[in-house]
């Protein structure tokens, strides 16, 4: 099996080497094309108005001056364009990817390109925050990662889905279970934008998450993480929301009320 591991926190990071040590628990055919810089937040951008340039930076390793999305398109189209990757692994990302998050996050983003372009795609996150005594449990993907990534390869997959795992603020044995979830809604009252000025007295602004801890509903990402457990989402890339789709194909006519007025 041929793995294409990619993030978004950048090419240096740490949870990068945690992912690339997870790809090689279950293969020796492993690659890795990550962005030069972070690109957290990047969501599925793609660089088209200023050329992609990339360097090795090791043994199989490429660092991309890009996104996320890039450097997945990179990484198949070019550096193996003489054979494509059976896997695309995004992460670990420094950080939940839960709820909303899958709208912003570069991690869920290259496993999107990486489900665009026909291959299985798998995200990997690790909730950071929480753990009263402010450790990083890193251990807890690289010790559950292999076999989870196992256990999904031998499920059937639809067209156009990707997995999105994240792992909870715990150490390896302390992990409640692994549960199938869908995604959740934060309270976006957590949105904060902080003002502080520059040493020229000029205003600049921080945007961010409050972090809290609530009181999800069951079954969803959030509640999977509360309580301890490791969560996997399965999302869809067909956006379209059937219900509505119906109902408009049953109203929409033209003419009649409601009838624009030809312009001038």
């Amino acid at each position: 099996m041929r793995i294409l591991v990619t993030n978004d926190d950048g090419a240096g990071a740490h949870g990068l080497s945690v992912l690339h040590q997870i790809a090689r628990a279950l293969s020796d055919d492993v690659w890795i094309v990550a962005p030069e810089m972070n690109q957290s937040g990047a969501s599925h951008a793609l660089t088209l108005q200023v050329p992609l340039r990339h360097r090795e930076i090791g043994e199989r390793a490429f660092a991309v001056r890009g996104t996320p999305a890039d450097c997945v398109i990179m990484g198949v189209k070019h550096v193996l364009k003489d054979k494509a990757p059976d896997l695309v692994l995004s992460g670990v990302n420094h950080g939940a990817n839960l709820a909303e998050d899958v709208t912003y996050s570069g991690t869920i983003a290259g496993a999107m390109e990486g489900t665009l372009l026909g291959i299985r795609s798998i995200a990997m996150s690790l909730t950071i925050g929480f753990d009263p005594e402010g450790k990083q449990h890193w251990k807890t993907p690289l010790e559950h990662g292999p076999r989870i990534v196992e256990q999904l390869l031998a499920a059937d997959w639809p067209a156009m889905t990707l997995m999105n795992v994240n792992y909870p603020d715990l150490a390896p044995g302390d992990v409640k279970g692994i549960v199938a979830t869908r995604q959740g809604r934060r309270d976006q009252g957590g949105l904060r934008i902080e003002e502080r000025n520059d040493t020229w007295g000029d205003p600049y602004f921080w945007v961010g998450f409050e972090r809290r801890r609530s009181d999800p509903p069951p079954g969803t990402d959030l509640r999977a993480i509360a309580d301890g457990l490791i969560s996997v989402t399965p999302l869809h890339l067909n956006l379209t929301h059937e219900a509505v789709r119906e109902a408009l194909g049953a109203s929409l006519r033209l003419g009649g009320p409601g009838r624009l007025k030809d312009a001038g």
